[in-house]
Order: C-alpha cells, then structure tokens, then sequence
C-alpha cells in the first residue's frame, strides 16, 4: 500500500519484482497514528499508480491487519493489473531501456488496432496532485516548517511533527511569504521538474528575500538545483547508491 499511494508513481506502471504478491493483503485506510495520519498509506486519496504488474497474486492473505484483498482494493479504485508475468526479465529490460511507455491490455492488438502510447510527463503531474488549499499540522508546533507539495510523503509530515514542528502543507503554486516561516521543504513528486516554473519562481523569491533554510527530496531537489540555475535532465537509470556510489572524503568509505 505504502508504494502504490505514493504520488511519486502517479500516472505510472508499477512492476513488482518479488515473486508473490498481495499474501499480506491491504489493511484499513481508516486506522491512524498518534498524529492523525493514516497508519499503512502515503496519502489520503487512494491509489496513485495507474497500474500494477506482478508475477504472481495471492488472492488468500493472512495477516492480522489486512481487510481486502489486493486485486479487490485494486478492483474498487478502478486501477487495472495484471499477474503471470516474469517481472524480473521484464524488469531487466526496463533497466537496460530506462523508464519506457507501456499499457496493460486484455488481449494483443490487432494490425488496425489504435493502442497509442500516451507520455504522461507532458502533464503537469505535480499539479494534478497538489493540495488544492493550505493545511497545517502541529498547529502550535515548532519551529514552522512551509511544505511545498509537490506529491509528499505522509511520513514526511509524520517525521516532522515527531519533533515538534509546525508544519503548513501548500499548493505546488503557492504564493509563499519568508515572513510566515522557518525553513522550507520542498517534497518529492511525480514528473518532469520544467513542469513546475511556479514552484520554482516561488523558490527564487524566497532564496531573494531571506536567508532561511530551504531543502528539497527528490523532485524537490531538482527544483530548488533549478532555482540557482541548474539544468535537470532524466537519467537511464535511476541515481540510487548501488548504480553510482560515492566516497565519503573523510573516511575514504564507499557508499
């Protein structure tokens, strides 16, 4: 549940490669933490991916938390998927390829069948996402921390009110006011960052107007890198340790 409601896959197929699936089934979305959040999902609005493919589904879990099964959390949110497929050769040719354009459908086409393939990074996904209003967690918490969404964790918020922060969640365009806050974080989101010129402009006036801290995950970091003049660019393969692994000066340890 964790990974399909993260808005980071929104508009995405999602490829699990361990070999059986779903054997803990889905726990309910009404159980909350001790900060009002949901306990076992990434946002509040259900499920952020477009689809799901697996080798193999259990449609028989056994787990203590669980009240439905995958196929039918999946099946009442309208979000197709599809088991029996060796995800791990699928999988290698993912990583061989990059990030490819895919659909999942019920049988193959025939020669005058119409199955385009739609790029969903010409959307605006962050928009699409984005809280719509400002919401404030930990109201009398401190320090207060601006929260740019751009497609954030619950765990984010959780990580932060954990340690007394106020934090405010706004739009990704949100007209932001240096005066209102401590730091700023900018959270990580779906798509291509040159969709989001506003955030950016947002980041820049802040970077004018003040000196207060400001970081980015993920998305975020691209954004605030465009900000001072960076020029993002998407890789064959994602940017995680094992891919590229860096030294640590002071030790001389690779990670």
């Amino acid at each position: 549940p964790e990974s399909m409601t993260d808005r980071s896959y929104r508009a995405q197929i999602l490829v699990l490669t361990y070999p059986l699936i779903g054997n803990y089934g889905v726990p309910s979305a009404k159980e909350r933490d001790e900060y009002g959040l949901p306990k076992h999902f990434e946002w509040t609005e259900g499920i952020s991916v477009s689809g799901l493919v697996v080798g193999e589904l259990c449609e028989s879990p056994s787990h203590w938390h669980q009240t439905q099964t995958l196929s039918k959390w999946m099946e009442n949110q309208g979000v197709p998927g599809i088991s029996g497929i060796d995800t791990r050769a699928l999988t290698k040719k993912i990583r061989e390829n990059g990030s490819i354009l895919g659909r999942i459908v019920h049988s193959l086409p025939s020669p005058h069948s119409d199955y385009a393939l739609v790029d969903p990074n010409i959307r605006n996904l962050v928009a699409e996402c984005s809280v719509k209003e400002p919401v404030v967690y930990n109201e009398t918490g401190s320090p207060r921390i601006c929260a740019i969404d751009c497609g954030l964790k619950l765990n984010q918020i959780r990580c932060f009110v954990a340690r007394g922060a106020r934090v405010e969640l706004v739009p990704w365009n949100y007209d932001l006011n240096s005066n209102n806050f401590d730091g700023l974080f900018i959270s990580n989101g779906p798509g291509d960052p040159i969709m989001c010129q506003q955030t950016v402009d947002q980041i820049q006036k802040c970077l004018e107007q003040s000196n207060k801290p400001i970081f980015g995950i993920c998305l975020g970091h691209q954004l605030l890198s465009t900000a001072i003049g960076c020029k993002t660019y998407k890789m064959k393969y994602g940017n995680r340790g094992h891919n590229l692994p860096c030294t640590h000066h002071g030790t001389g340890r690779c990670f």
